[in-house]
């Protein structure tokens, strides 16, 4: 299996908890180190020929590639009137380009076999919006069609593709939010607290199971209720 952007953070949470049920796990990044139990696959996910590169190395070492998760993305806010073209196109190139295309090679071995499972991570932006956020919103919501066209295409061939949408995790990056912003967050979530990597990686590792055989096209949110109704 593969996790994009697997080497810090969610992904890394994602990763583990897969090798942790004993599975062989590649995971790519772009140059940092890599866990004891990992693969690590150098891959800019942003290039065709990086992704069939990382995707080969993954194959020639634990074979096809039957699980695929899309993981690995960027933010770089700004207010609308205020965002180039640049920060726009480049949010969009990572977070929901790239999914495509690491979706695309995946199809070729998942097709072969007649069994696969893509999983998609997103964010309850996605579906609430967030202000200075409109490249990054729109790439998470983009994911949603992205992995519904692809379950409606593959299902037959025994491939799933869903979606994960997380809330607030607790991260690096929430780290170093301000008390008041984070009292703020906490204020708007049912349950009172952020999320734990683990507790994304638990959703992640059911989609991916034998459990969730008949279930594609799904978007499992995970944000302690924060995006409730959405």
């Amino acid at each position: 299996m593969l996790v994009t952007g697997g080497n810090r953070g969610i992904g890394l949470a994602i990763a583990q908890a897969f090798a942790a049920q004993g599975d062989q796990v590649a995971v790519t990044h772009r140059g940092s180190s890599v866990p004891d139990g990992l693969l690590g696959v150098q891959c800019d996910v942003t290039d065709a020929d990086a992704i069939d590169a990382a995707f080969a190395h993954a194959e020639q070492e634990h074979g096809s590639v039957d699980v695929l998760v899309s993981n690995a993305g960027i933010t770089d806010d700004s207010l609308l009137m205020r965002m180039t073209e640049e920060q726009f196109t480049r949010v969009l190139d990572t977070n929901l380009t790239a999914a495509y295309r690491v979706a695309k090679r995946a199809t070729r071995g998942m097709l072969k076999a007649r069994h696969g499972r893509m999983v998609f991570v997103s964010s309850v932006v996605g579906h609430t919006g967030g202000p200075g956020q409109v490249n990054y919103a729109a790439s998470k919501a983009g994911l949603v069609g992205l992995a519904r066209s692809i379950a409606r295409e593959l299902g037959s061939r025994g491939i799933t593709a869903n979606v994960v949408a997380p809330g607030f995790v607790e991260t690096e990056m929430t780290a170093e939010l301000r008390d008041e912003r984070k009292k703020e967050i906490l204020g708007q979530v049912p349950l009172g607290r952020f999320a734990t990597p683990e507790e994304i990686a638990a959703a992640v590792t059911w989609l991916a199971s034998d459990a969730a055989a008949y279930v594609t096209g799904v978007v499992l949110s995970v944000d302690g209720g924060l995006g409730m109704g959405h």
